[in-house]
């Protein structure tokens, strides 16, 4: 039998003194905890946070008014999708249904929807472009952040939001900078896919992939191969489980992306409008063609003629691309220092873990900038700089990565001595693309190169540091990285910018196109090409394919009184003409032109629908002649709008070549404000 034994004294209080409780936590408030952050992080974490946001929100949105329209062609369907919920779900540039763009349209609808809420403007169309901006730094800074220190999260989120053509796509209309946000945002939930192997992260990867396809199609799916790759390398599960995973991934992305293709093809055609940019009015044709892989092969049917060869219509290919004269100043001031901060990071943990975190981490941020960067490299059809703005986030995560990394393992002299080089070679590649703009800011050449190399030998040759000088030669390391792209993306945010292409930079700065990408630039017919002059009918050093080529009108129309625009640029309307269409009622289209950026200055100016004959490209077999002269006979169209197109007589080819033809032997031009219209009403001639 057991018996209990009494407690010792020393086991209970003394009846007659209290028992005291440990003092109550304080609950912080709401500001509290938004201006801590976390208790775990340092004191100065968050704070850093919410100020890399704001200046990234000031850079983004200051003077954002100024660009106007920016990309006409997408302000226009923007305008279509306020006034038509079907023109919303199509995408279609104008409210009547005629003609989609020719891309899926999830990057308009949220500038639908801010117009619908705030009216149709430069602002209600932009700011959400510069919100998903600021939006992605956050969420690249929380994925960073998850397995690193808010130092290497901090880095990467100011990489990103600095490198100058994400100052110019989160400031324009372009499908850019939605897809940058959602694939940013399946980036992070990998990233806790990985952690724990649980299927919500996956499923999550993969709708925001499958919304990223509907932002801008085939481009989304690239970083896909570094997802699944990461997954099957880190995560906890067994292989066979991961393998699922993996596959659950894919299934996900194509469900989320492809239920709007669908709709669209079992939508009947005659109730839907054109699908832009196909040649038979099939989504498939676009998506497997001219807007999908013919961007890679250079078979592009309906565009403005692909590529083949290391030097093609869009500039030189090959893997140094990125470094060149065209896009070199947009993305590559730190991307060499990425790719040697994964090289490095991946020597040092070779060695651990299958589940080893920073491996994962390296793994993903830089499958995700090689397979795009080569993708965009080795493409033999339409490639434009501002492309390149899908590399910012991985760029970003690499250096902030990598840097704080191999940091921390400085106590390895062969660690410092890369670390030194990495911040000269840095400071010497910034020197080279400053070059390239000598009359721009000469100053800042020679600071960033001196304090560079300076800093790097340093770094190389001094002993392992600690303290407060350690932590000054690491910001100091940090703002001579980060001032070059910094100068060139204030200099791009003060600028105006206008056209199909943009570029970021200071005036002057190297592009494929000359400067026409900003407001008030040269036209593309004025300028030489690499290689070539475009009057005399050399393209990129050779001559254009399938025989003579007659040189589209590229520029913005904008002479005296206004007049039409081209086929990058949106039509500048004089006061007479818009008036003209204003007054114009009771008609499904009150005017038709050649081109949909020409048709787009003319339907944002009125307030009414255009009908884009023959797409983007003005190239598109839509309508046909017989549909064009059936819908004069209905009593569609009021006016034609002569000018824009892509060449050939009266400025159109194919099917947009004969209807201008049509209408020129049967109906009679007048001139209002410096333009040629054609009233489809009157009498034939």
């Amino acid at each position: 039998m057991t018996t209990l034994s009494p407690p010792r004294t020393g086991d209970l209080p003394p009846l007659d003194v209290p028992a005291v409780d440990p003092p109550p936590l304080r609950r912080r408030s709401v500001v509290e905890r938004l201006w801590r952050g976390p208790e775990t992080d340092p004191a100065w974490a968050r704070p850093a946070l919410l100020a890399l946001l704001a200046v990234t929100a000031v850079l983004y949105l200051w003077g954002l008014g100024a660009s106007g329209w920016a990309n006409s062609y997408y302000s226009a369907a923007v305008q279509a999708g306020t006034k038509s919920w079907k023109a919303f779900f199509f995408g279609s540039t104008d409210a009547s249904n005629f003609i989609t763009v020719d891309k899926t349209p999830a990057s308009l609808w949220a500038m639908e929807l801010s117009a619908r809420l705030f009216g149709l403007n430069a602002w209600s169309i932009l700011v959400p472009q510069a919100l998903e901006g600021v939006a992605a730094v956050g969420i690249l800074f929380a994925a960073v952040k998850r397995w690193f220190s808010p130092a290497a999260a901090l880095i990467a989120g100011a990489v990103f939001a600095l490198t100058p053509v994400a100052a110019l796509m989160f400031r324009f209309n372009n499908p850019d900078a939605l897809l940058v946000l959602l694939l940013v945002a399946a980036a992070y939930a990998v990233t806790r896919a990985v952690e724990d192997g649980r299927l919500r992260w996956i499923i999550a990867a993969g709708v925001l992939v499958g919304f990223g396809f509907l932002a801008k199609e085939l481009q989304a799916f690239l970083v896909l191969p570094a997802f699944g790759v990461v997954y099957l390398l880190a995560a906890p599960p067994r292989f066979a489980r991961r393998a699922v995973d993996v596959v659950v991934l894919g299934c996900t992305t194509l469900v989320a992306g492809g239920w709007w293709v669908a709709v669209v093809q079992l939508w009947p055609a005659s109730s839907r409008p054109y699908i832009g940019g196909s040649q038979n009015n099939s989504f498939w044709n676009v998506l497997f063609g001219y807007n999908g892989f013919g961007r890679l092969t250079g078979n592009e049917t309906g565009s403005v003629g692909g590529g083949g060869g290391p030097v093609n219509q869009w500039g030189p290919t090959g893997i140094t691309r990125m470094f060149n004269a065209q896009f070199g100043g947009q993305i590559s001031w730190l991307l060499p220092a990425a790719l040697l901060l994964l090289v490095g990071v991946l020597v040092l943990t070779a060695t651990r873990v299958r589940t080893d975190r920073t491996r994962a981490a390296v793994v993903l941020w830089g499958g995700w900038l090689l397979v795009t960067s080569l993708a965009f490299s080795l493409g033999q059809g339409i490639i434009h700089e501002y492309y390149s703005v899908a590399l910012a986030p991985a760029i970003g995560a690499l250096v902030g990565i990598g840097a704080t990394t191999l940091w921390s393992h400085r106590d390895n002299p062969l660690v410092r001595v890369f670390l030194g080089f990495v911040v000269a070679m840095t400071s010497v590649w910034a020197f080279v693309l400053l070059q390239r703009t000598p009359n721009w800011s000469a100053p800042l050449r020679e600071l960033v190169v001196v304090g560079g190399i300076t800093l790097g030998f340093v770094i190389a040759v001094a002993p392992a540091l600690r303290g407060r000088l350690a932590t000054a030669i690491a910001i100091g390391a940090v703002v001579l990285g980060l001032a070059a792209p910094a100068a060139y993306a204030v200099s791009t945010v003060r600028q105006p910018h206008s056209g199909a292409i943009p570029t970021a930079g200071p005036a002057g700065a190297a592009s494929s196109f000359g400067r026409f990408g900003r407001a008030g630039g040269r036209n593309f017919g004025g300028g030489n090409l690499p290689g070539g002059n475009f009057a005399g009918g050399n393209f990129a050093g050779g001559n254009f394919p399938q025989g003579n080529f007659t040189p589209p009108n590229f520029g913005n129309g904008r002479g005296p009184g206004g007049g039409a625009g081209g086929l990058l640029n949106g039509s500048n309307p004089s006061a007479q003409l818009t008036t003209l269409l204003e007054q114009s009622t009771g008609f499904r289209w009150t005017a038709a032109a050649v081109g949909a950026n020409n048709a787009a200055g003319y339907q944002l100016a009125s307030g009414k629908a255009v009908m884009a004959i023959g797409g983007f490209n003005g190239t598109d077999p839509a309508p046909t002649l017989a549909e064009f002269e059936q819908y004069v006979r209905d009593g569609d169209i009021h006016y034609f709008i002569a000018g824009g197109g892509f060449g050939g007589p009266g400025g159109a080819s194919g099917d947009s070549g004969s209807i201008t033809q049509w209408v020129e032997q049967h109906f009679t031009s007048e001139t209002v404000g410096g333009t040629t219209i054609y009233d489809l009403t009157s009498a034939a001639s």
